[in-house]
């Protein structure tokens, strides 16, 4: 199946602002790219229209980033990619299993400390309470992933920037980051590697939820390899398409500007097309089963003393 992802940000920056932007395609995805990222980013003054040419990094975690001097005015990012998917939902592994901690690989050991959204010192003991009886390996990471989802109540209106995964145990509520957060701090606290990661989830052969926006989930690292976790929706969902993977939000944040940067647009979606391009009809939207909280205009981007804009602050 073919899926084709596109997304719109736009900014207005008071000031002349560096920018780093993570919005293309994970390396790993070339070869099912049948059209590469095409990113367009634009600067408006007035009348007058300039496109910016952005250089290109690698970061530490292998992702790839755009990073460019924007002006003052109005800034657009804008960004269309399609990929050939196999069309399967996420795996399942059942017999995965838990190495100890001293036979991980040196490089995923990273992905067992605390980081900047993820206070896994501050949560050993709580994670050990309620998981300590689990069964090491899968179990025990399915375990996490389910009690995150079943005792966090999404909220849209409840997205701020500074929210860790202690702040989300505490509240019981919280967007999609929120969710992976908490479920990468426990799953961490109980010596399983897990990453954070940022991509496109569009609604691909489910009913129809509503506006789109990039999307957050999570990795765990069993049996020599990483597997798709999601503790916002934690079933296997068809049409993932990773963009890229950190410790927390911070490491993959869409947009990080050195200065203010006021979001003014923002839109994202990802859709099944056929051969000539066209959209897959989507399914009818589910009834509603409890009140639905007004969905907010414009994504609700974190900031802090840089202004950084995340995946999965409304998805």
């Amino acid at each position: 199946m073919r899926i084709f992802s596109e997304f719109d940000i736009q900014f207005q920056l008071p000031a002349p602002t560096p920018m780093v932007a993570l919005l293309e395609l994970h390396p790993s995805l070339d070869r099912i790219a049948v059209k590469p990222d095409q990113i367009l980013i634009e600067h408006t003054d007035g009348d007058i229209t300039t496109t910016l040419t952005p250089s290109r990094y690698f970061d530490c975690f292998g992702n790839r980033c755009l990073r460019f001097a924007a002006p003052a005015g109005n800034l657009r990012l804008s960004g269309t990619n399609i990929i050939e998917h196999p069309g399967l939902p996420d795996e399942i592994r059942t017999e995965a299993l838990q190495a100890p901690v001293d036979q991980l690989p040196s490089e995923t050991l990273q992905f067992l400390l605390a980081s900047r959204y993820c206070q896994v010192d501050q949560m050993g003991g709580v994670a050990n309470d309620l998981f300590g009886a689990t069964t090491p390996g899968w179990a025990r990471a399915i375990y996490i992933r389910d009690w995150v989802h079943h005792h966090v109540t999404f909220n849209y209106m409840t997205a701020r920037p500074t929210k860790t995964a202690l702040d989300v145990f505490t509240e019981r509520v919280g967007v999609c980051r929120d969710f992976q957060h908490l479920a990468i701090t426990l799953t961490r606290a109980m010596n399983i590697p897990a990453r954070y990661v940022t991509g496109h989830l569009g609604d691909i052969r489910i009913p129809f939820s509503g506006a789109g926006d990039f999307s957050a989930w999570y990795e765990v690292y069993l049996d020599n390899r990483w597997w798709t976790m999601d503790a916002r929706h934690n079933v296997p969902r068809i049409g993932r398409i990773l963009m890229a993977t950190g410790r927390d939000a911070t490491d993959v944040a869409i947009t990080t500007s050195f200065g203010v940067a006021n979001l003014t647009g923002f839109h994202v979606e990802s859709n099944e097309v056929d051969a000539q391009g066209n959209k897959v009809p989507l399914a009818p939207p589910l009834a509603p089963t409890s009140p639905v909280v007004p969905q907010s205009p414009v994504s609700s981007a974190p900031t802090n003393s840089r202004t950084t804009a995340s995946a999965g602050e409304v998805s």
